[in-house]
């Protein structure tokens, strides 16, 4: 039954979590992240956070069981995991933020969710496979569902936050970026302690599994306020685009009526607006990008790099709606 059990806690583990994370590459429905890059950043929420977390934990961890031994299985649920993992998590984010397909705050909620996902993941099957050495299905199973839909969506919740924080400021100047690190990292810990604070109150002070029915009712508000954000980051995508290809329109790029279109994400999916020729994904990605790279110039000021990217986008979009094959690069 052991290892039965065990085998089931590593399905149980990644099943649930790359479908979360499919289910929100999925929803970001302007300008999807390449699946590679978020395939790394889940990798490193999985391996390279848990160990830099596992590492910084013990090291913290010491002196506290020297000094209070007493006192420290509840100084690192709620001090030392939120203040070494957060950022353990975190820390990919510095380097993707740089990459030329980061583009705003909908790409920093994804790419960190998927780092809180994968470190979610290897979390919980160790929790699983800790449950299913002691042989109990019906722990075990209360462990995987409250694991699965707490735990883990907390995880990835909070790093999301940090992503959304950091996409904020990306394009808004180095002051901007500095700034955002504590606020982002903040609002995680925030998030983490919260969840294992109530659960380490409930333990350590026998209220009988209050602290634990409020974090089950309190998380759920928590998660719809975050989904929240990610659904502002979208409308924000949406935004921009129509914003910027108006220009575009106006200076006869692009017809009118494509403004609309390509900001709405029903509206784009559909055949038949685009003239008979024009190779319909190259448009729509090159139309969307285009919009994406103007707003980062205005923001960047003379960027070499926008300014050149800019000028390509708008060759593309006007040998595609020549029904030219567009370029190579």
């Amino acid at each position: 039954m052991v290892i039965f059990l065990i085998a089931c806690s590593v399905v149980c583990a990644v099943v649930p979590m790359l479908v979360f994370l499919a289910t929100i590459w999925w929803m970001d429905r302007y300008d999807r992240e390449p699946l590679w890059l978020l395939g790394l950043v889940f990798l490193w929420g999985a391996v390279g956070s848990v160990t830099l977390a596992l590492v910084g934990s013990t090291i913290l961890i010491l002196p506290v069981e020297v000094l209070a031994p007493g006192m420290a299985d509840a100084t690192g649920a709620v001090l030392i995991a939120p203040l070494i993992e957060e950022p353990a998590k975190a820390a990919i984010l510095l380097f993707v933020i740089w990459n030329r397909h980061f583009d705003n705050m909908t790409d920093g909620f994804v790419y960190g969710a998927a780092c809180g996902l994968g470190f979610g993941m290897t979390e919980n099957f160790l929790y699983f496979a800790s449950v299913a050495s002691g042989g109990s299905v019906a722990e075990w199973m209360f462990t995987v569902v409250l694991r699965t839909l707490y735990s883990a969506v907390m995880h990835a919740s909070a790093s999301a936050v940090v992503g959304a924080t950091l996409g904020l400021a990306r394009f808004r100047g180095c002051l901007a970026l500095i700034a955002a690190v504590p606020v982002g990292l903040g609002l995680a810990m925030g998030i983490h302690a919260l969840w294992n604070g109530l659960l380490t109150l409930d333990s350590e002070m026998g209220l009988g599994g209050a602290g634990f029915g409020v974090n089950l009712l309190l998380f759920p508000l928590e998660f719809l306020f975050v989904f929240g954000i990610y659904h502002l980051c979208l409308l924000e995508e949406s935004i921009t685009i129509r914003k910027q290809l108006q220009e575009e329109s106006a200076a006869g790029l692009i017809p009118e009526a494509h403004t609309k279109i390509l900001s709405s994400y029903c509206q784009r999916n559909r055949r038949g607006w685009v003239p008979k020729g024009v190779d319909h994904h190259r448009y729509v990605y090159a139309a969307t990008t285009l919009a994406f790279r103007k707003k980062q110039l205005a923001a960047q000021g003379e960027h070499e790099f926008y300014k050149a990217d800019v000028e390509r986008l708008r060759q593309e979009v006007a040998r595609l709606l020549a029904g030219k094959k567009p370029s190579s690069s």
